[in-house]
């Protein structure tokens, strides 16, 4: 969460985990994808379009 909250824009699930860890392999990237939508759907995360993530603005 502490990368979106430093976010600006949103972001995909690549950036995210570029964000965490500068090494990124593809299996995290799809590892990640289904934990945002997740994120996504219990309201944590807002999905603007397909696969691009941000916090929800109050």
């Amino acid at each position: 969460m502490a990368v979106f909250t430093a976010a600006d824009h949103p972001l995909r699930a690549r950036q995210v985990c570029e964000a965490m860890n500068p090494t990124v392999a593809p299996n995290n990237i799809n590892n990640a994808r289904p934990k945002l939508k997740r994120l996504a759907d219990r309201g944590i995360l807002t999905e603007t379009e397909q696969g691009v993530f941000t916090q929800p603005r109050p």
